[in-house]
């Protein structure tokens, strides 16, 4: 079938969502993952004024072809690489089909990235876990690597031995779950470009429905690696009063109890990014570059908008998690961050999902806050 995306038209074969029904057998489609290429699209174009040498970009994973097709689209010199015969005949006839150049080879990603390397622009989305691919894409990348995970579970804490053995971190299960795998995710990448002296520091992440993405700009140089690495470290948790505190450093010190409540109930993970997940100015210039013509232009931009504002601190809290522990009925969000803010503390949004917000508060000050002096 054909289908329109971005102002092209390619064709595709079954449509899949990859992350709920599995990759079956052959080449297929994920339109849930629109938003995720729309955001590419815009990075992209962002990018160009940020780095204008940046010229050829590798669609690791191709399958149709739809986001090389798009990126050809954008100007970038397009190699498009899949191990499955029939995807590379797709890719290469979406391209022809839109009177695009590019090139679409059938190979094995990584010895790709090898003899054909080095790449300005990486872009690997494959289904699962990226680490297979993560050593060839930063040793091979010059400016950008581009990241998606589909595998959330592992990344977040629910399997936790399989996210310590993919991702070389311990992962927790807590409430703020999307935002702990974005950083597991971080930090394995960042880890991964540091054996190659690079820096690589995220300018945009998202964490959407049952994937995070993350848009890693490199620097070279063992200095900017190291400096880079500084940015990792472990956050304690308590399960039961919901305190937390991040830790800088690649070594782990647990707390044997918590110190507002005393309970031994107090998870440890790490090491997990703890500095900022986007450049705010640069997803402000990403959102400018969201056009109508994308099918994801309305939650592009206010998922963007979003990122571009939300304070950098480690982790979120879940306000409905919040007054569930107070034992009281929960306001609107925007007038829990203004009394939060009222207070005098820094406070915003979140975008990993509706009742996520990030301030510089202690609960207990969040609850005083919000609820009053006289609260009990």
């Amino acid at each position: 079938m054909d289908i329109e995306e971005g102002g092209i038209t390619v064709s595709v074969p079954e449509a899949r969502d990859g992350a709920s029904e599995g990759t079956g057998g052959g080449v297929f489609f994920n339109p849930t993952q629109e938003l995720n290429r729309d955001v590419t699209v815009a990075t992209l174009r962002a990018y160009r004024d940020r780095e204008p040498r940046a010229a050829s970009y590798l669609d690791a994973m191709a399958a149709s072809g739809i986001r090389g097709v798009r990126a050809a689209a954008e100007g970038y010199e397009v190699t498009c690489a899949d191990i499955d015969a029939d995807a590379v005949d797709l890719a290469a006839a979406n391209l022809d089909a839109n009177g695009l150049d590019g090139e679409a080879v059938h190979r094995d990603v990584n010895a790709l990235l090898y003899d054909e390397g080095p790449f300005d622009v990486v872009d690997l989305d494959p289904y699962g876990t990226p680490i297979p691919f993560a050593d060839a894409a930063f040793a091979n990348g010059r400016n950008l690597v581009c990241v998606t995970a589909t595998d959330t579970a592992p990344l977040c804490g629910a399997h936790l031995q399989s996210g310590i053995r993919k991702y070389g971190a311990v992962p927790r299960n807590t409430d703020y779950h999307p935002e702990m795998g974005l950083r597991t995710l971080v930090s394995a990448l960042v880890r991964t470009a540091a054996r190659y002296d690079k820096a690589a520091r995220p300018i945009v992440s998202h964490v959407s429905r049952h994937y995070a993405r993350t848009y890693l700009e490199l620097e070279s140089g063992a200095r900017a690696a190291d400096d880079c690495l500084e940015a990792l470290g472990h956050v304690d948790h308590c399960e039961d009063c919901l305190w937390r505190s991040a830790t800088h450093g690649r070594i782990a010190d647990p707390v044997d109890a918590c110190p507002e409540c005393g309970s031994n109930r107090v998870l440890t993970a790490g090491p997990i990014w703890l500095g900022p997940v986007a450049d705010p100015d640069f997803a402000r210039a990403v959102r400018r570059e969201v056009t109508d013509d994308m099918g994801e232009a309305k939650r592009a931009r206010k998922l963007l908008g979003t990122v571009a504002r939300e304070l950098d601190t480690p982790t979120h809290y879940d306000q409905h998690r919040l007054y569930k522990q107070w034992g009281e009925p929960a306001i609107g969000m925007d007038e829990f961050v203004e009394r939060l803010r009222g207070a005098g503390h820094e406070a915003s949004r979140a975008h990993y999902r509706g009742t996520a917000v990030k301030s510089t508060a202690s609960i207990p000050q969040m609850r005083e806050a919000v609820l009053g002096t006289d609260a009990d």
